[in-house]
């Protein structure tokens, strides 16, 4: 029987371990193919009700195909641009559309080279198909490897090239985010652990679940249950990378103190796991709750963003809770190696965390007002944040070509030339509403589509089921804040003329971009916070301590969207940031802030029973110091590697979620709630039980060694 249950106890262990090395071995490739059905056009995710989604439409009645311009752009360095130059610009523009045709790029005639108006440039708009996915990029190559003209530098730009320059700030982003995250975090437990091999039996804990994570993801997109973006997948990968190993953490933190108290290393486990799956649940279940309130968004990208997380975090606690434990059993105390535990020595949790906790019960009142006080300092910054966008030509760090060209058609053309502003207007009195759209500053010309080429001010329209189409050439670029607040005025105007004209155009899908994300901030940030509240009520069993920890995390939040204002602006000088950016990193640093004070609650509850609320949150930040500064670290540092990518959305989320998790673990777990705990004292369990004092006196009420 003996020899039967201890068959039983390794061959146990051994499956799951193996089950789940089979199951990840299975899905790999399927979360590699995660990036074919992404989607990372951001018209694409608006919602049907957007004004620019429905002149999209009404467009289709107009017999016109969608289409995605590619300017083709020459300028002169010294001086107008002669004849010969004029003759071969054409001969090259025929040469790239016979490319673009070849590749099934091109959906329609491109335009004759048109020099502008100082003779210093000659550009031509190339017709392409919106729905090329990888072929663009390699169209856009070719396109920039043809012979240039001599005396000239040539540009390959307009909306279609800068948004396969964008695009290509997500090639790669898998192997480069993942070398890049799990480096910093072997190197992290490396030194925590001082150990060779139970980083690696962590970190293949958070491998596992990244594989099936993803590889769930992908069926869900490939049903077209869920749209993915580069941004949502960039983001996941982190996500289940960083939560799997907080979760580890813990686990690996509670079984190496009840290897000093148990001889069995299966026992250990079974203490450690029955010790460790509350919190580990509670936290995990928040971030769930947490992030699936983005299904309330009404962007595309941001709902996609709640259930891919939900995905990670669930499959990052079922493997931190299945797979990480049978492999520790099956290693027992050699996962520990060289610094094994052994059976009856003596666990000490670090002097200095039990300094830190003995001094913040000394100054309590010192310690609550100096972190909140500094941290209210920092939020009022936050108004000076700019989440007003970023143009799309901006939007990879150090510049592309496609925004030099931007820059260089400015200076020889109007801006906006190869993407206006579409105006749908009913025919009767359409010549009011371009009258009025004309006089609108940053609109540079009005002209009639009447279904001949390219619109012309003198030309007749056509009319489609009683509708009108008006192009309007902005003089900005599409994608600058300049032309957003062009299109908004000119809105403004042809409403006025009629209330059932609509604009639209890419320039229009950024400005409804935009104020989309400001409804959704509106909506989603006091949802999550209720969530998380009754959340942390039942955990807790408490009202008082949950409305305590939602405050600080909400006030720890401020701080840091406070000091991203003044790093983003002052130090990286970057030019805005994207509308969506603070729902974003509002939901992550709420849902995984709230986590370390979980773990710091949970374990001061179990030490209130016999200690009191003031003794028992004391004992509980010197016993989890440790751990939970290691896991705020490690999730800090994974949120970092987004910085290697050359996208500034994704580097500013790195910076944002990274230093707001540290901000919680150094400032709001150490020293803000403990010191508030303390000085409410058992109130804080209020109205449950714990609320009268501890079941039992104890006789010394000093923090002592646990």
């Amino acid at each position: 029987m003996a020899h039967r249950t201890h068959l039983l106890r390794w061959l146990i262990p051994a499956l799951v371990a193996v089950a789940w090395l089979g199951l990840a071995g299975s899905l790999g490739s399927f979360g590699g193919q995660l990036a074919e059905v992404s989607e990372n056009d951001s018209a694409a995710f608006l919602p049907d009700s957007a004004e620019s989604t429905r002149v999209t439409e009404l467009q289709q009645q107009f017999r016109t195909e969608r289409t995605l311009p590619v300017v083709l752009l020459w300028e002169s360095g010294d001086g107008a641009l002669g004849p010969a130059a004029l003759a071969e610009a054409q001969e090259r523009v025929d040469e790239a559309a016979a490319v673009a045709e070849d590749a099934g790029a091109l959906v329609g005639e491109p335009s004759p080279a048109i020099p502008s108006e100082d003779g210093e440039a000659v550009q031509a708009v190339l017709p392409f198909d919106p729905d090329l996915g990888e072929t663009l990029g390699e169209v856009i190559g070719e396109l920039r490897a043809l012979p240039g003209i001599d005396g000239t530098t040539a540009y390959v730009t307009g909306p279609g090239a800068v948004f396969s320059d964008f695009a290509a700030g997500f090639e790669g982003i898998d192997g480069l985010l993942l070398v890049a995250a799990f480096g910093v975090v072997v190197l992290i437990l490396l030194v925590v652990y001082r150990s060779p091999l139970l980083p690696l039996l962590v970190i293949g804990t958070a491998a596992m679940a990244l594989v099936v994570s993803l590889a769930v993801a992908y069926f869900l997109a490939e049903q077209g249950w869920i749209t993915v973006n580069g941004q949502s997948q960039g983001i996941a990968s982190i996500l289940v990378v960083g939560a799997a190993t907080d979760y580890g953490l813990l686990l690996v933190a509670r079984y190496r103190e009840e290897l000093r108290r148990e001889e069995s290393k299966y026992t250990a486990m079974r203490v450690a796991l029955r010790q460790s799956w509350e919190p580990i649940l509670a936290s995990g279940g928040t971030v769930v709750l947490g992030v699936l309130c983005l299904l309330f968004s009404d962007l595309g990208s941001n709902r996609s963003l709640g259930p891919i997380s939900a995905v990670c975090i669930v499959f990052a606690m079922l493997a931190a809770l299945t797979f990480l434990p049978a492999v520790l059993v099956l290693f027992g105390r050699a996962a520990f190696w060289p610094f094994r535990p052994e059976h009856g020595e003596e666990h000490a949790h670090g002097k200095g965390w039990e300094r830190v906790a003995t001094s913040v019960g000394r100054r309590p009142g010192r310690y609550l007002l100096g972190s909140a006080g500094a941290l209210v300092a920092l939020a009022l910054f936050v108004p000076t944040f700019d989440a007003d966008g970023i143009p799309l030509s901006e939007a990879v760090r150090g510049g592309s070509e496609s925004g030099a060209g931007q820059e260089a058609l400015a200076r020889h053309y109007e801006a906006g030339s190869a993407s206006p502003a579409v105006i749908i207007t009913p025919a009767d009195g359409w010549q009011d509403v371009a009258a009025a759209a004309s006089e609108v500053d940053g609109v540079a010309a009005v002209a009639p589509y009447s279904g001949q080429g390219r619109p012309g001010p003198g030309d007749e329209p056509l009319v489609a089921d009683g509708l009108v189409r008006i192009d309007a050439t902005l003089a900005d670029a599409p994608d600058s804040e300049a032309a957003q607040d062009t299109v908004a005025q000119l809105r403004n105007a042809v409403g006025d003329v009629d209330a059932d004209a609509l604009v639209g155009g890419s320039t229009a899908s950024d400005l409804d971009t935009q104020e989309t994300a400001a409804r959704d901030l509106a909506v989603i940030v006091p949802l999550v916070l209720l969530v998380i509240t009754v959340v942390l009520a039942l955990l807790l069993r408490s009202i008082v301590a949950p409305l305590l920890l939602v405050l600080t995390v909400a006030l720890s939040t401020a701080a840091t969207v406070g000091v991203s204002a003044l790093v983003f602006e002052h130090l990286f000088q970057f030019p805005g940031s994207d509308p969506q950016i603070l729902l974003i990193g509002f939901v992550f640093l709420v849902a995984l802030g709230i986590d370390y004070n979980i773990f710091l609650m949970t374990r001061a509850r179990e030490e209130s029973v016999r200690h009191g609320a003031r003794d028992g949150v004391l004992r509980a930040l010197a016993v989890t110091g440790g751990v939970i500064t290691s896991a705020g670290l490690v999730l800090a540092a994974t949120f970092g590697a987004l910085t290697v990518l050359p996208l500034v959305l994704l580097i500013q989320l790195g910076f944002l979620v990274g230093f707001g998790v540290l901000l919680d673990t150094f400032v709001v777990r150490t020293l803000l709630v403990p010191a508030a705990v303390h000085l409410i004292g058992d109130r804080v369990w209020w109205p449950s039980a714990l609320a009268d004092g501890p079941a039992a006196p104890t006789e010394d009420r000093e923090l002592e060694r646990v």
